[in-house]
């Protein structure tokens, strides 16, 4: 496996981890559904909470700037497709987790609410 997949497993069990110690409930992991990939899904309350994990090797990086406004878009779409697909009726919430370093020094950020789904009007 290349290092930056052996990297991004290890993030996302950093993160499973730092969300369960929150009282979050691991709903499903790397679900799927053609192009569209959510990273962690998870309860907490009466919301729904999808997760993008970024990690980055180099402590000093920041894994906020992987977070773009087109993977954030990309993200509600994959939310969208799941929460139809399971007839999820909770209310979502969009969460980030940042993780920067190695498994012996690292740092991680948790953002609640880090991004909101935009509301269109149709015609």
């Amino acid at each position: 496996m290349a290092w930056n997949n052996l990297l991004g497993k290890w993030g996302e069990t950093v993160a499973r981890e730092l969300l369960i110690a929150a009282g979050y409930a691991i709903i499903d992991c790397n679900w799927r559904s053609g192009h569209y990939e959510l990273d962690i899904i998870a309860q907490n309350g009466n919301r729904i909470v999808f997760v993008e994990v970024k990690s980055r090797s180099d402590i000093n990086d920041d894994p906020r700037q992987a977070m773009t406004r087109d993977k954030q878009l990309r993200t509600i779409r994959a939310a969208n497709t799941y929460m139809k697909a399971f007839n999820i009726t909770l209310e979502p919430q969009f969460d980030f987790i940042g993780i920067a370093g190695t498994e012996d020094n690292y740092r991680i950020e948790h953002v609640q609410d880090a991004f909101f789904p935009s509301v269109r009007t149709y015609k």
